[in-house]
């Protein structure tokens, strides 16, 4: 039993569904160039459109910061779409005004449609809102699918949930279940690895961590922020340099409640940032203060 809605309840039939997925996707030339996020969200969708639902997706793609940047468009997504799905995905040139709305009084039931990327508008990310009722006068329902965009607070992830009877998407039911596995009654030892760019984006989340597991190994550009705060030195690597005492603030926070801390011991150093560029191992106490 979830404490949480998922599509189970919903009734969809003829309903326009707002569903917010990830399809931040690798693009290389204009064209997606690995397809795992699109397929993450087959099964929901699929759910949907087979119940009669009419599956509207909403994304983002980038940070074109609230402008409409031509490279950011999610329009490349949609063949790849189409061919997973196996059926026509159509495409609105906007997520919310006369475009997405005329665009949406097209649909049948069963019809799927994808909406412009919901970062070209600065109320996306300021989870404004009245760009929140924008959206919301668009559906009936809406699902969150997008598990990896959740702990972000904007107005598609966060703000449609408070206009709209609201459910997890299969995708995020799986996460959901999945996390309630590890931390609510774990088999110990339990480890958790987290990585990404920065430690701004996840404070919250370590700190909730740190309290619940044995052991939290820290990768990616986020190691770096707390091997500074050690005073190793990472060279031009990317770096929250500002965020040194909050990094230390967590590890205090860890040792109280017993967790350890895992960092790297060593590191693969590059003089520049691009694919294939010549690289060379380090220990975390001899980066090259002109590498990366």
């Amino acid at each position: 039993m979830t404490s949480f809605k998922t599509l189970d309840s919903a009734d969809v039939k003829g309903k326009r569904v707002l569903i917010r997925v990830d399809l931040n996707v690798p693009m290389k030339d204009g064209m997606v160039s690995d397809d795992t996020r699109i397929r993450a969200i087959l099964p929901t969708v699929k759910e949907i459109s087979s119940k009669g639902g009419k599956a509207i997706l909403l994304a983002h793609f980038g940070r074109p910061k609230g402008e409409r940047v031509a490279d950011m468009s999610l329009a490349p997504v949609v063949p790849v779409l189409q061919t997973l799905l196996g059926r026509e995905v159509g495409f609105a040139n906007d997520c919310i005004g006369n475009d997405a709305a005329s665009a949406i009084a097209r649909m049948s039931n069963g019809d799927v449609l994808l909406l412009e990327n919901t970062r070209f508008h600065k109320g996306e990310e300021k989870n404004d809102p009245i760009f929140v009722s924008a959206l919301a006068e668009l559906g009936d329902i809406y699902v969150n699918d997008a598990f990896s965009a959740a702990h972000r607070a904007h107005a598609s992830t966060e703000g449609l949930a408070h206009h709209l009877p609201s459910f997890a998407g299969r995708s995020m039911q799986a996460e959901l279940e999945a996390l309630g596995k590890a931390l609510t009654a774990p088999r110990r030892p339990v480890i958790a690895v987290i990585g990404g760019a920065k430690v701004s984006t996840k404070i919250e989340l370590l700190e909730n961590l740190v309290t619940k597991v044995d052991a939290l190994v820290i990768g990616g550009g986020m190691a770096n922020t707390f091997l500074n705060a050690e005073g190793y030195s990472v060279g031009k690597s990317l770096c929250e340099h500002e965020l040194a005492d909050t990094a230390r603030r967590i590890m205090s926070k860890a040792q109280d409640a017993n967790c350890a801390i895992i960092l790297p011991v060593d590191a693969v150093v590059a003089w520049r940032f691009e694919a294939n560029a010549p690289s060379q191992a380090f220990a975390v106490d001899s980066i090259p203060a002109d590498g990366m």
